[in-house]
């Protein structure tokens, strides 16, 4: 849901899950319960997925960021973080 306020627009929460509830209280009581109570397995985020690629990609990620730090100037940093600085303040007055 979306208000529309006097400088831009407002996003509120839903008031409601988009799951329906029983009126009746007893019905209530026992989805709850069947609800706390139901093991389902969680889904693997790596099925049919290559494990091999995945493992290679994560490697990756883990020494990406900071192996990219070394490699930059200090002028290359500053440059970077006035680029974001700037896309960060066009996002909130535009």
């Amino acid at each position: 849901m979306t208000i529309r306020a006097g400088r831009g627009t407002l996003k509120v929460m839903p008031d409601r899950s988009s799951k329906k509830r029983p009126a009746d209280l007893n019905k209530l009581a026992a989805s709850i319960v069947a609800d706390a109570t139901t093991e389902e397995p969680d889904p693997d985020p790596y099925e049919g997925k290559n494990p091999a690629a995945v493992e290679l990609g994560r490697q990756g990620g883990l020494i990406g960021g900071r192996a990219r730090a070394e490699k930059l100037t200090p002028e290359q940093r500053s440059e970077i973080a006035k680029k974001a600085a700037a896309a960060r303040w066009q996002r909130r007055s535009g």
